[in-house]
């Protein structure tokens, strides 16, 4: 049931892609989404995207600031996108206010200094409720382009 629940939701997600990255490409993952096998089991809530301190962090779609503030000492954005899907950035210097309104591609953050990972990186999340999902399937899919079987001739 559960499986079935989450290939539902990314599916939902996918439908509702909203086509914009938080950061400009290419993104580099430096540690994948790991769903926990229960709600409060350990995993990975999120991907890890690394990035320099002072990056510019974007909206991937039009939406409203849900919160904008330090939780558990950490500077965290989270915006509520259309279909109900909640995507977060951390550690970061919010530029928005909760209740606004934000577009795709809306320089929303600055990253900051952080102790999630080893190197500088944005901890980018997804939620639809209380259930997580891999955010990279917000991501535009990338256009399928067929190369000849042969070498072009000079």
């Amino acid at each position: 049931m559960t499986t079935l629940l989450l290939t539902l939701l990314l599916t939902l997600a996918q439908a509702l892609a909203p086509g914009a990255r938080p950061l400009p490409p290419p993104l580099v993952v430096t540690r994948w989404w790991d769903p926990p096998p229960t709600p409060y089991a350990a995993g990975h809530r999120g991907v890890d995207l690394a990035a320099p301190v002072g990056a510019e962090l974007r909206a991937v779609g039009p939406g409203r600031v849900h919160h904008a503030g330090p939780v558990a000492g950490r500077g965290v954005l989270s915006l509520t996108l259309p279909g109900g899907l909640r995507t977060t950035y951390e550690p970061v210097r919010p530029l928005v206010a909760e209740g606004e309104e934000v577009t795709t591609g809306q320089v929303v953050a600055v990253l900051t200094e952080g102790t999630h990972c080893p190197a500088p990186c944005l901890h980018w999340g997804l939620l639809s409720g209380t259930t997580y999902l891999n955010p990279l399937a917000l991501l535009p899919r990338p256009t399928p382009r067929l190369l000849p079987l042969t070498p072009a001739a000079d």
